[in-house]
């Protein structure tokens, strides 16, 4: 059975959940640092995009 019922957010929750795991095994086992980091990289490299390719991310 899927997490949410649907492919698209069950494969999104897959790859972010696979980033965090990837962050915890360099910075240590906080789930809510990781999440903290994980969130600061992906703003920062939004922020440095251009806007149509910023949209993708």
């Amino acid at each position: 059975m899927n997490a949410t019922g649907l492919d698209v957010f069950d494969k999104t929750l897959q790859t972010t959940n696979i980033w965090l795991d990837e962050i915890m095994d360099e910075i240590g086992p906080d789930r809510q640092v990781a999440w903290h980091v994980l969130g600061a990289v992906l703003h920062a490299l939004r922020d440095r995009m251009q806007p149509d390719l910023a949209a993708h991310l």
